[in-house]
């Protein structure tokens, strides 16, 4: 049912033949769209996921068929959240450890972007901590608009719902851009990096946090892993994120595990789940706990 799809050659670089590395049991670019429906979302199910392949020029492993742009928007726009699991205070410390990274890279001023920023956790401390003179926050789910502008304590901002879009935001105008768990959504991650770093101004810092697939988690888990699933067209690893940037012509790049925070319950239904099991029902602790597993955070600087 391939030819229902686009295939692509490496969305980094454009390199074709691509050498496969990882597919599902059932492979999804065998399947129809409607019979794709029910493995959206969802982490503890069966697991179905476009294959994934290595690029032979520059590493990236992507997805050679993939959904194509209409239909990727007809299936987020009836997506559920994807961490109902997780509590809002795990959510939160989570973000916290991410502007705390992005915050020691250098000053806190010029616009700040966000693409994706949901309800704002690094927007409020971002309005709070820095000295930006304006907030673009680039976010299509007009459901959390209010406290996303409730987010800003009242500085200057505009919300754009388009992503692809960025022309309100001045050329040469932001400080700080922002990108949580975006860059391995997007069909073309290198135009959407040239079009954020337009908006840079000299000095002006990109952090990106996307996951690890070079991750100790991801080599224990396998085919398991939560980000091999239908969401993702590409996952990215040091190498492959850093050489991304530098095509883009970010001048300085750096990469870091980043910490996450999860409830001990999310933490043991996961690694049961990697082995077969169900303790759904099971009683266990909510306490969160930080971990560095399975993602990174990089900060390219114009």
């Amino acid at each position: 049912m391939s030819e229902l799809f686009q295939h692509r050659g490496c969305p980094a670089c454009g390199a074709d033949r691509p050498k496969e590395e990882m597919h599902s049991e059932q492979r999804a670019e065998a399947m129809t769209l409607d019979a794709l429906r029910p493995y959206w979302s969802g982490l503890f199910k069966e697991k179905v996921f476009f294959s994934y392949a290595r690029c032979p020029s520059c590493g990236l492993l992507f997805a050679p068929t993939f959904f194509t742009g209409p239909q990727l928007g007809e299936l987020y726009s009836a997506m559920a959240p994807n961490m109902e699991l997780v509590p809002t205070d795990a959510l939160d410390a989570t973000q916290r450890g991410y502007w705390d990274i992005a915050k020691q890279e250098g000053p806190l001023d010029g616009g700040y972007l966000e693409i994706g920023p949901d309800i704002g956790f690094i927007v409020r401390l971002a309005a709070e901590q820095g000295s930006f003179d304006h907030f673009w926050l680039v976010e299509p789910n007009r459901l959390v608009h209010a406290p996303l502008a409730a987010a800003t304590g009242g500085r200057p901002h505009d919300i754009i719902t388009d992503m692809d879009d960025l022309s309100p935001v001045p050329d040469g105008s932001v400080g700080l851009a922002v990108m949580v768990h975006v860059l391995d959504h997007l069909l073309d991650p290198l135009a959407s990096l040239k079009n954020i770093r337009r908006k840079l101004k000299p000095g002006g810092r990109l952090v990106i946090v996307t996951h690890n697939e070079a991750s100790v988690l991801r080599t224990a888990m396998r085919r398991k892993w939560p980000p091999f699933c239908l969401q993702h067209p590409q996952l990215f690893n040091p190498d492959s994120i850093t050489d991304l940037a530098r095509r883009v012509g970010y001048s300085t790049v750096t990469v870091e595990r980043s910490k996450n925070y999860f409830p001990i319950a999310f933490m043991a239904q996961q690694a049961a789940y990697t082995v077969g099991l169900d303790i759904s029902k099971v009683p266990l602790p909510t306490t969160a706990i930080g971990l560095k597993l399975g993602n990174m955070i990089t900060v390219a600087q114009r």
